[in-house]
Parts: structure tokens; C-alpha cells; sequence
């Protein structure tokens, strides 16, 4: 993408002038696959580190005025990047600072995940908690709408704090101009905003939010729709999300991964006809489904993978690479791989997938400098 244009002083959303920040610390030809949870990817031309709001802002300033391209990494648990590395500047987010009001907290974009939900549940708010474990930064939550176990983010947030690049200012946009959706938002494929802050709206309460995850319900043993204290649903679904290979384990290579690799399909009507049809053909039951909107369906890719034939631990002749030997829906690096080896293996149930149920899946995370 080329630089978008940088118009005046820098200025909040009410206008005032901001304080220009010197961002002086710099790494150059950095290999990338220090910063992705998938340690993978290649060298970096160039890598500034940010470690407040202000500094995020001035380091994406030096980007547009030098004219590079730039890349944005908080926790680098949802990208993949090519072997060839990234021929631009990097940006670090390491901002950090959790702010409470009332029943709504604020979260620096850089700030660990998964401590904004331990937070959370030790303050007695609910509505994030089936989100533990999940690696990366807060600011990353709203890119990717991210959701696990029957929650979503799109569900708290109330607004986003951005640095606009193509009006050169701050704002704040709410959920209707976020364009949230399946794993899905505003931002993602979309360098115009860079998110500096999240705000969620809780609810205050000893118990969660009701379950609507019928694998999280049965650890939990409540009802579909039932409640269960706060602090145990946290534990539940760390529980549920290390045995399929989910948190972060540097003695585990099942966890160098981006997570789920594909997204849960959502198919049409006559599209999930059609799978219907094919898996009574292979004498098997119907996949496991939701109901969408406007009669949509939402299907298990995890399903889809593992009867298309590729089973836990599968790695064909892709070198160091392997789907999980926990989970079938992450592609994992063994310690040895490559980029290309692991898209070599994406591609590969890709298209068995689609050759057996018809089904195209696709990708999670955000390829950067490769494709699929």
C-alpha cells in the first residue's frame, strides 16, 4: 500500500496539538520470527518498538514520511509471514495499561490479552471471560472480531481509539463504524487505521455471562444457557484450550502456531445442502452446525478437515510443519519449518477439503508478503 498522505500537526479528536514523541530506538534486518508465535518468517528492514500511545503514533509518522510500507505486530500470534521477511518498517506495540469506569474498562492496544481477562474476572466483570487464553494484544482483539467459546468482542466493545493515517488524526469509532463481523472488522486488511485502545462495557457480576457453548456448558456442567462463577470459567476454557494446544507453552511445539487456522465456514442453503449430501455419500453424519443470519450455517472446519482425511499430527511431505497433534484446525511449526512449507500444507487441505464437501475454507490469520 502506498503511504497515505499526512495532512497538518498531529491532533486529538478535539483538535488540540499532541506532543511530537522522538521515536529514536531502532532495530534494523530483524528476523520476524522472534516477534510470531509460529517463529516463522523472515528479516525486517526495519523494526521500532512503541511503547506508549503517542510513541505508536509518531512511529507510524517516520513510516509514511520515509514512504515505506509498514507492518503492525502486538502479541504476532495471528500473522503469518513469508520466509522473504517484510521489505518496510515494523512497528512494535508494546503500550500497556488497563484503565477502569464503572463497569467499562480501557486497554493500551499492546497489553497482553489474556491479563485484560484475568483483570476482568478478578474485578467481578463479566463478558470476556470465555476469551482467556487467547494469545496476542488487546489491540488485535478488535482487527479480527475475536471470539472463542461462544464470545466475541463485538459484544463489549463500545469504542476504538485509532490514528487515522489518511486525516492524520485521533478518533473514536463505535461499533457501527467498526464493521464487525465473523472474524472480521474495519480493520483488518485496512492500513488506514492503526488501533491504539480499546474500550470494553462488562457487566458487573460474580458469574459469567450465560454459556451458549455447549462443549464449555458440559466441562462447567450447567445448561446451554446457564451461568457459572467467573473465576472457574476462566479456568474451564485454559483447561479446554491446552489440551486442543491453545495457550502458549514454549516446551509444546503444538503451540507454535496462529491458532485456528482456517475459519468456520458459513454456507448458504443449498451450499449446506450440498455438504449435507456428500457426507451421507460417505456414509457419515451430518458435520456439527449453527444457525447463521438470513438462514446462513455455520460449520465445523475442524469437521471438515479431519474427514476430508487429515488427522492430528498429519504432515504429508511438508518439512517441519504439521497440523497439531491436539487440534486438527492449527498448522503448527515442529521447530524446523518454514513459511512456505506451512502454506504448502494449508494449501494442501485446502483443496482436499474442497475436493471432498465442495467447501472452500479460509485462512484466519493475515498473510503478510505470501498468499494461499
Amino acid at each position: 500500500m502506498a503511504p497515505l498522505p499526512v495532512r497538518g500537526a498531529p491532533t486529538t479528536s478535539g483538535g488540540n496539538p499532541q506532543p511530537r514523541v522522538n521515536v529514536v530506538h531502532e532495530i534494523t534486518h530483524a528476523a520476524l520470527q522472534q516477534f510470531t508465535t509460529l517463529r516463522l518468517g523472515g528479516v525486517a528492514h526495519r523494526v521500532i518498538p512503541a511503547a506508549s500511545a503517542d510513541e505508536i503514533v509518531e512511529a507510524v509518522k517516520q513510516v509514511d514520511r520515509r514512504g515505506e510500507s509498514m507492518l503492525l505486530l502486538g502479541g504476532g500470534s495471528n500473522v503469518v509471514v513469508s520466509d522473504d521477511g517484510f521489505d518496510g518498517t515494523v512497528v512494535l506495540l508494546r503500550s500497556a495499561g488497563i484503565t477502569a469506569d464503572g463497569d467499562s474498562i480501557t486497554v493500551e492496544a499492546g497489553h497482553t490479552w489474556d491479563d485484560v481477562v484475568a483483570y476482568a474476572v478478578a474485578n467481578g466483570l463479566a463478558g470476556i471471560e470465555c476469551l482467556a487464553g487467547i494469545p496476542g494484544a488487546a489491540g488485535a482483539t478488535p482487527v479480527q472480531n475475536v471470539g472463542a467459546y461462544g464470545q466475541e468482542v463485538a459484544e463489549t466493545i463500545t469504542s476504538v481509539r485509532v490514528y487515522d493515517r489518511a486525516h492524520d488524526k485521533i478518533a473514536e469509532l463505535k461499533p457501527l463504524a467498526c464493521g464487525f463481523g465473523y472474524r472480521t472488522s474495519r480493520f483488518k486488511h485496512n492500513e488506514r487505521y492503526v488501533v491504539l485502545a480499546v474500550t470494553f462495557r462488562l457487566t458487573r457480576s460474580d458469574e459469567s455471562t450465560p454459556v451458549r457453548y455447549a462443549e464449555l456448558a458440559r466441562a462447567l456442567d450447567v445448561p446451554v444457557g446457564g451461568r457459572a462463577p467467573l473465576a472457574k470459567v476462566r479456568e474451564t476454557v485454559l483447561g479446554l484450550r491446552a489440551r486442543k494446544g491453545m495457550v502458549l507453552d514454549p516446551a509444546d511445539p503444538d503451540t507454535y502456531s496462529v491458532g485456528s487456522f482456517f475459519t468456520n465456514p458459513v454456507l448458504e442453503g443449498a451450499a449446506y445442502a450440498e455438504l449435507q449430501r456428500r457426507a451421507d455419500q460417505a456414509g457419515g453424519a451430518a458435520p456439527p452446525a449453527w444457525p447463521g443470519q438470513a438462514g446462513e450455517v455455520k460449520v465445523s472446519a475442524a469437521w471438515l478437515i479431519e474427514h476430508a482425511g487429515f488427522h492430528k499430527g498429519y504432515a504429508g511431505d511438508h518439512k517441519g510443519v504439521a497440523l497439531s497433534g491436539k487440534h486438527t484446525l492449527a498448522l503448527t511449526n515442529r521447530g524446523d519449518g518454514s513459511t512456505a512449507a506451512l502454506l504448502g500444507l494449508a494449501r494442501e487441505i485446502r483443496d482436499g477439503v474442497r475436493a471432498r464437501f465442495g467447501v472452500r475454507l479460509e485462512p484466519e490469520p493475515v498473510l503478510v508478503n505470501c498468499r494461499l
